[in-house]
């Protein structure tokens, strides 16, 4: 796709650029001006992570509010700039189908506060798409968020190797005037994140695979950056920062990123010209040569200064990394100013023959398999690494733990897509619905990946509109690109590596959840279009010309309603929080706790945390004063805010419980029982539902009614045999396969069933039943309950455990007796 530049004046090649002259405009600028504040803002708020949880709803809702000044200001600022000239310009109107989709699909909302949620976030994309569009239209607007995007990634990558090696509390001290509630910390937390694999780096995202997706746009950014700098200060400001993105990259031990980083760049290189490809790939190869000098060294420092600030060590790893990075810039200024030339004149003649563009991408796709063999196979190669590495890349298979796990995630999302196939379960329907369609017990609130997360979203209808406008893009800016000149293309070529890179690894991880990547994406989108010189040339558009403030004024009527209801959003979320730090500060006051939580449900009356923590407030001050007002008001909270989130688990189980503290047993019951079909993976459920059904059972048991003595103890049978049977499943999993969260008989549902054995005569099945439970805590009455039941069923059949009868006796002497009594029991 690098063929040779096209004459000028050949059809495509106009600039549509806007001169300087004509952007002199005061509200112009204000918005480059706080779009480029934005840009730097947003990811050190933990990359606005859409975590659907109120601790994540802060900074979003902050997002929104700045994201409704500029729709606003920009709205505006198109009653003299908007009209359908070109066909790109098509695209700013149909990208509002977006968050109509969204819009449609909270019809059928798994969750309406998600899918709500979810709404506002594409609003927010959708400006973001738009700004770019105008302003890259302005050869100076397209100059700075061009420098914007690149200066603001590479202080996230500096920003990152300064918490790894240990200046957390500096890197932080620069950022902490800005960060949505801060807290109590001097440093940025989970900037480095450790887990079973060890410690791990994450910058601002707080999750390594996000980080290292961001890594490979950073990367690919800065090395085409190199290759088309003309300076040799510019070709060292980007060759700079070659070593630590790459070292960074490594230190997040994403496999997931190594695999995918050569698709990327074979996405990327065809469309250079051979002798840009050529030093391009050169510029790789030397930066990651250098790395691997220094990586042990780096590495090695970091996991050491995880556990505590050595001087020495940050000394001596800092001037090794500078040292480094010197030499790397040493060697790319002298290739980047003298021999690319000479190899621009050498493969001249190459660069006329046909697939002469394919040449490299082929080399990468062989050099990178030799090298995939090479490090995968027992050839010692990967002994130069760093050894949490090194075990990273040689665990790379398809039947490892991860790799088997997404694949369960996509089979279950694909199931949540089927059950609503037309427009979707509402925004965050795989948060809300996962636990019903999982295979086995996980815990996992996104489907890492983007693709079939957004499928169950918005269904046939809004994925279909997604990827229209995505082949529109890309076919629009592809087709720009093969008409223009070489300068043109440069003017954009980052855009294009940005939103591919991101999007070709949110097909393997949830990188969009993190709001900041997404407007990222369709920022970048915005501006690869916003090139576009094909003039539309069907008459009825200039229709359009004679109502073309309609448009803007949607805009601005959107962004005005927007605007107010996010002030609201976010003075919600500050009150529920204030409420959980008088909480958490032992505030017992009633009045004092409960009025910032009251302004934050006359905002929100249906969001499920707030609703939660009020409902738990009432429920205690209930338990206290016995006044039904509090427990009926508790009652009417978790009814409303159930009839919005059906699926929420907390508010279902704070309505099950509502039903036991008035003792209606047959209630909690038929809740629970309903709820399992829900929530198949509940242990909980099964447990609640079993006890209550043998409750109930052994209280018909006392009035001598078998009938109904018998209904419910089949019923908690019933339950087990479905239990055991979901158990007997996880015995299928690959064993490479973790099963996820616990999913084995409890102590509670052990009483419960061999109480029902026991009573029914049955006291073989009593004893294995009942065993299930046994420990040595014979100090928690619990423990004793079941031991007793357990040594009743034993001699019931004539044998005898007397160490532990002995045991039991000696921690109550009254046991005695209570066995007695169980012995005399006939069924």
């Amino acid at each position: 796709m690098g063929y040779k530049n096209p004459r000028k004046g050949y059809y495509g090649t106009k600039d549509k650029t806007t001169s300087p002259s004509s952007s002199n405009s005061l509200i112009f600028w204000t918005l480059m001006i706080l779009t480029s504040i934005f840009l730097f803002w947003a990811p050190f708020q933990r990359g606005l992570f859409n975590g659907n949880q109120a601790d994540f709803e802060g900074p979003i809702f902050s997002s929104l509010l700045w994201t409704c000044i500029l729709l606003f200001l920009f709205s505006i600022y198109l009653f003299s700039q908007w009209r359908i000239e070109h066909q790109s310009d098509l695209l700013v109107v149909a990208i509002w189908l977006m968050p109509l989709s969204y819009l449609i699909s909270m019809i059928s909302a798994a969750s309406s506060t998600f899918a709500f949620s979810m709404l506002c976030i594409q609003i927010v994309y959708v400006t973001f798409f738009l700004l770019a569009y105008y302003i890259s239209n302005n050869k100076s607007g397209l100059i700075l968020l061009k420098n914007v995007i690149i200066s603001s990634a590479y202080f996230i990558v500096i920003f990152g190797l300064m918490n790894w090696l240990g200046l957390k509390e500096i890197a932080y001290s620069i950022v902490k005037w800005f960060i949505y509630n801060p807290g109590a910390l001097n440093y940025y937390n989970h900037a480095v994140y450790s887990d079973e694999n060890g410690s791990r780096l994450t910058s601002v995202f707080q999750y390594a695979n996000t980080y290292a997706g961001f890594l490979i746009a950073v990367l690919l950014v800065a090395v085409y950056s190199i290759v088309t700098s003309k300076k040799w200060y510019a070709i060292a400001i980007h060759t700079a920062i070659m070593v630590p993105i790459i070292i960074s990259l490594l230190l997040t031990l994403s496999r997931g990123a190594l695999v995918v980083l050569p698709v990327i760049v074979i996405l990327v290189i065809p469309f250079l010209n051979i002798y840009k490809q050529a030093t391009y790939l050169l510029h790789l190869i030397i930066s990651f040569a250098l790395t691997i000098v220094i990586l042990n060294k780096i590495t090695n420092a970091g996991l050491q200064l995880v556990n505590g600030y050595d001087a020495s060590l940050v000394l001596g790893s800092w001037t090794s990394l500078l040292t480094i990075i010197t030499i790397n810039i040493i060697l790319a200024v002298p290739l980047q100013l003298f021999v690319q030339p000479r190899l621009e004149k050498a493969l001249t003649k190459l660069q006329q023959k046909r697939l002469s563009q394919v040449m490299f991408p082929v080399a990468v796709v062989i050099v990178g398999s030799i090298g995939a063999v090479l490090l995968l196979t027992d050839t010692g190669l990967t002994k130069a690494l760093p050894e949490n590495i090194r075990t990273r890349i040689e665990n790379i298979n398809f039947q490892q733990h991860s790799v088997l796990e997404r694949g369960t995630f996509y089979k279950d999302a694909i199931k949540v897509f089927i059950d609503h196939p037309v427009i979707g379960a509402g925004g965050g329907a795989w948060s809300a619905l996962y636990e019903k369609y999982q295979n086995n017990p996980y815990t996992s609130r996104q489907a890492h990946s983007f693709y079939l997360q957004y499928l169950g979203e918005t269904g046939l209808v809004g994925s279909l509109i997604l990827a229209c406008i995505l082949i529109a893009i890309f076919y629009i800016y592809i087709r720009n690109y093969l008409r223009q000149t070489e300068e043109q293309r440069e003017q954009r070529f980052i855009f294009y590596i940005v939103a591919i890179a991101l999007l070709v690894h949110s097909s393997l991880d949830f990188n969009l959840s993190y709001v900041y990547l997404g407007l990222l994406v369709f920022l970048c989108l915005g501006a690869m279009v916003s090139g576009d010189a094909i003039e539309i040339k069907t008459n009825w558009f200039q229709k359009v010309a004679t109502y073309k403030w309609a448009f803007p004024s949607a805009m601005a009527l959107i962004a005005l309603v927007m605007f107010f209801t996010s002030v609201q959003l976010v003075n919600a979320n500050r009150s529920f929080k204030e409420t959980t730090r008088l909480l958490t500060n032992g505030v017992t006051d009633y009045n004092q706790i409960i009025a910032p939580l009251n302004q934050a449900l006359e905002t929100r009356p249906t969001q499920p945390e707030y609703v939660q923590q009020k409902t738990a407030i009432l429920f205690q001050v209930y338990n206290q004063t016995k006044d039904e007002n509090f427990y009926n008001e508790a009652v009417s909270l978790l009814d409303k805010a159930r009839a919005k989130n059906p699926y929420d688990f907390g508010l279902i189980s704070q309505r099950i419980q509502s039903y036991l503290m008035k003792e209606d047993t047959q209630g909690a019951l038929d809740l629970t029982t309903a709820e399992i079909n829900n929530f198949p993976w509940k242990v909980e459920l099964y447990q609640t539902a079993i006890d209550l059904n043998t409750r109930l059972g052994l209280q018909a048991f006392d009035k001598k009614d078998q009938a109904t003595q018998d209904k419910y103890w089949t019923q908690a049978i019933q339950l087990y045999s479905k239990f055991d049977a979901r158990q007997q499943t996880l015995a299928n999993l690959p064993k490479e396969q973790a099963q996820g969260n616990a999913f084995a008989v409890t102590p509670q549902m052990s009483m419960s069933l061999g109480q029902i054995h026991f009573l029914q005569g049955k006291y073989d099945q009593a004893e294995a039943m009942l065993r299930f439970g046994l420990n040595d805590n014979l100090g928690d009455a619990f423990t004793r309950q079941l031991t007793r039941w357990y040594l009743a069923a034993l001699q019931k059949q004539g044998k005898n455990d007397q160490s532990l009868y002995d045991k039991l006796i000696a921690s109550d002497a009254n046991e005695k007796n209570e066995i007695q009594q169980l012995l005399n029991v006939k069924p």
